[in-house]
């Protein structure tokens, strides 16, 4: 595996640009669950094609990336494709433009190291210093392009052998920049494992031996690549899915090569429109950021009734119901809910979400705090758990030095009380758990039968052919010309991963059963395609971690032993990293889907990053446990109150939770029994919605975008903290994803993904230079003025702290 991708390193040199063609087939249309495409291409112009529930009539496909137009809409090879998604990827390629070259190995240490560096570091900060993938899409183009220039084209020759590679095999190209960039999302990251590694040492004193925790850190973001082979023969190459994150960095990815390689007006246009964007962004957050906080949250009904202790709690968005308030902060208006930016996801999604947000503070937490719902009347919106008098339960007091539950301390403290919020999240958190698999089963079916169809005709062909053969639409037509990545390359992951966890597991390093182990990876198996479907075709993320805790928490506490809470979060380390790094190892080979990159050099690309990567950052664990121990453990006061690992504080609070006292404790109080019944609520909704769909399947109500997973996962958010920002969302998602989509469709496939980068590269990049310039070192305030009241930036003078 490894010497056939050196080889084609060594191998590229300079080379005339060619293109090549491949017969076309027509395809029956495949009709998927969240995306239609109108089986009619013929009178295209009076055709409507359905994205979720936004119809768009075709245009001509100029409005796109000019290659397009080489391919109209009534091609049997385009018309599988979705709309958006054709006004987006080139249907152009070179199979000789160079991948693994020299450039792509310098830029790859370049961008990777800094970005692990500051990725695994803001976990232990209160502030944190973002690294942005777009900041590397960007920087990685310019350098890319410099070190085109100045390197010098010679021809090294690798000793020993009688192979040689060029420094410089001609221009920067597009494949270099998309590699890159995806092993910088692949290395540039924190590492999931470094939760256990850090709690052991800091609350328990067992360092765990630098070799084992490398290999563990390793062998965890593995296990989810390898977890990828599950998935990707059903979402990665069906055009159907989408996966609107993806299709963001390529619309950036295919600007930036048109203006570096053939500059049109379009393209010079939209990088100005992205520059500009960005700049203004940047610029902008200074403001609800820092100078003028007020703006994160306008909350009217405060500014009409400051005093008033309910209207401040109806309107306040920073610990009140978040009504008639909205944002103009950027962080409070994208990523809420999990969806990503409002550019990105469909606008059906973005109804489900808003619906849900309404549905959690607009009639829950009322029917809560002035109504009988719910018998536990304290801590309405607090995310702590507390003892009956409301007090904040001392959970550290239930450990004792031999790391069993303190039952003396528990008679004392009394069972552990959560407020009504919390409760009814629990219940729709496991509720979003059952609907997705069930979701996946009624609604998903039609596309998985069909794939595993195509997968058992490729396994009983002789001829060798590739899954690409098995669809003939255009983007899998190009992929024809370059080796897949096979099987066994997986699976040799996988047994990779499996040996050395299980070394461990064995040896007692990793504080877990090995049979939990093995559930770990059974579950990570059974959700990955649900889970990946979902994102792919909604752009919904569905979190999963508190249903992987409760898991480990009824297993562990069916056998002795193993009572340690780091277990817990190895367990989640190796559970949530199944479906984590699967999800994203797919998502980037959907963007080299798109961007025709060599499918096994894609698969390199990850491996690499992530193997770059992991050292870094057990290096920066391992540089701030030695340095910040006592700040981390609260022992010393930190004069910046920066170095509070307050991650950490929460995961170890979570794991005496579950691992300590237990679900069976937890359930048994009469405040916790209706909430494993959300398991049922969600395995029963879907069910529900299917029969629905079936009975009135012309319905203008569409019920087959009343995605149940996606509303209840919504309704489980915790929204005591901040419940501004949903309304500004839904307006903007209301303006793009609705309004411009539908009716200026020209101007959105053009300029949305571009802005969609712009506004996310802005966002990040001001995070960092507010970090730079006010919390890396001496913490640096803004003084109380009219916008940034003491009391209360919004203006809720009466709101309960």
């Amino acid at each position: 595996m490894a010497s056939k991708l050196v080889k084609r390193f060594l191998s590229q040199n300079d080379r005339n640009l060619s293109s090549t063609t491949d017969p076309i087939t027509p395809a029956p249309l495949f009709e998927g669950d969240a995306i239609l495409v109108d089986p009619k291409p013929k009178e295209l112009k009076n055709v409507a094609v359905e994205i979720g529930d936004e119809k768009v009539i075709p245009i001509d496909s100029n409005s796109g990336d000019e290659s397009s137009s080489v391919f109209g809409d009534d091609d049997p090879t385009i018309k599988d494709i979705p709309i958006n998604v054709r006004r987006i990827v080139s249907f152009e390629d070179d199979p000789l433009l160079p991948t693994l070259t020299f450039r792509y190995f310098v830029l790859c240490i370049i961008f990777i190291i800094p970005g692990a560096f500051l990725s695994q570091l803001s976990h232990y900060r209160t502030t944190y210093a973002p690294y942005s993938v777009f900041f590397v899409q960007i920087a990685s183009n310019y350098v890319g392009i410099w070190l085109a220039k100045v390197l010098p084209a010679w021809n090294i020759r690798v000793p020993f052998t009688s192979r040689s590679f060029n420094l410089n095999p001609g221009p920067f190209g597009s494949k270099e920049h998309v590699l890159v960039t995806i092993s910088a999302a692949s290395g540039a990251t924190y590492n999931l494992a470094y939760g256990p590694i850090s709690i052991a040492e800091l609350y328990f004193g067992q360092k765990i031996n630098p070799g084992i925790a490398i290999i563990f850190m390793w062998a965890v973001v593995i296990t989810g690549y390898s977890f990828a082979a599950i998935s990707r023969q059903f979402l990665l190459y069906d055009p159907q899915y989408p996966w609107f994150q993806a299709l963001c960095q390529t619309a950036l990815f295919e600007t930036q090569k048109k203006q570096r390689e053939h500059p049109s007006p379009t393209s010079r246009k939209q990088m100005i429109t992205f520059w500009a964007v960005l700049a203004a962004v940047t610029a902008w957050q200074f403001l609800p950021e820092f100078i003028f906080p007020m703006l994160g949250s306008l909350a009217f009904l405060c500014w009409v009734a400051p005093r008033n202790a309910t209207a401040n709690f109806i309107g306040a968005g920073f610990g009140g119901m978040g009504f008639l308030n909205l944002s103009l902060d950027w962080s409070n208006v994208s990523s809420l809910g999990n969806n990503g930016s409002l550019f990105l996801t469909p606008f059906w999604t973005q109804v489900l979400i808003f619906f849900a947000f309404a549905v959690n503070c607009w009639v829950l937490i009322p029917a809560a705090k002035w109504g009988s719902l719910g018998s536990y009347k304290y801590g309405l919106m607090s995310n702590h758990v507390l003892t009956a008098n409301g007090t904040r339960y001392p959970l550290m007091d239930l450990l004792t030095p031999q790391v069993t539950l303190n039952e003396t301390a528990y008679e004392e403290n009394g069972p552990l009380y959560l407020g009504t919020q919390m409760l009814w999240g629990m219940f729709f958190d496991y509720a979003s758990y059952t609907s997705a698999l069930m979701w996946m089963a009624l609604f998903g079916f039609s596309q998985i039968r069909t794939t595993i169809k195509k997968i058992r005709a490729r396994n009983s062909s002789k001829n060798g052919e590739s899954i690409n053969f098995q669809y003939n639409d255009r983007l899998n037509i190009i992929q024809r010309s370059y080796k897949e990545v096979p099987l066994w390359w997986y699976l040799v992951l996988f047994l990779s991963s499996f040996v050395a966890i299980t070394a461990m597991v064995a040896s007692g390093h990793l504080y877990i059963p090995w049979w939990t182990y093995l559930v770990a990876l059974l579950t990570g198996a059974i959700i990955v395609t649900p889970l990946g479907w979902l994102y792919a075709i909604s752009n919904f993320q569905l979190a999963i971690g508190t249903t992987n805790e409760l898991l480990y928490g009824l297993m562990i506490n069916a056998v002795g032993g193993h009572k340690n809470p780091t277990g817990a979060t190895v367990y989640s380390s190796i559970a949530g990293d199944a479906w984590y790094r699967a999800q994203y190892m797919l998502q980037d080979q959907k963007i080299g889907h798109y961007m025709h990159i060599p499918p096994r050099a894609t698969f390199f690309s990850q491996v690499f990053g992530a193997t770059l990567g992991i050292p870094i950052n057990y290096a920066v664990i391992r540089w701030v446990i030695d340095s910040k121990f006592d700040y981390l453990t609260g022992e010393k006061e930190d004069p910046t109150h920066q170095w509070t690992a307050q991650s950490l504080a929460s995961m170890l609070s979570t794991s005496v939770q579950y691992v300590l006292v237990g679900p069976k404790k937890l359930f048994q109080e009469p405040l916790f029994k209706a909430v494993p019944y959300g398991f049922l609520a969600g395995f029963g909704a879907p069910i529900i919605i299917f029969f629905l769909h079936k009975a009135f399947p012309n319905s203008k109500l569409k019920f087959r975008l009343w995605n149940t997973t996606i509303f209840f996962s919504c309704l489980s958010g915790f929204y005591g903290n901040i419940s501004t920002g949903y309304t500004s969302q839904f307006i903007g998602s209301f303006v793009v994803m609705y309004w411009a989509f539908r009716y200026r469709y020209k101007l959105w496939a053009k300029y949305n993904y571009i802005l969609a980068a712009a506004f996310d590269a802005g966002f990040n990049l001001n995070m960092l230079l507010i970090f730079l310039c006010f919390g890396s070192g001496k913490i640096t305030t803004m003084p109380f003025w009219w916008g940034n009241r003491e009391e209360s930036s919004e203006r809720c003078f009466a709101l309960d702290s």
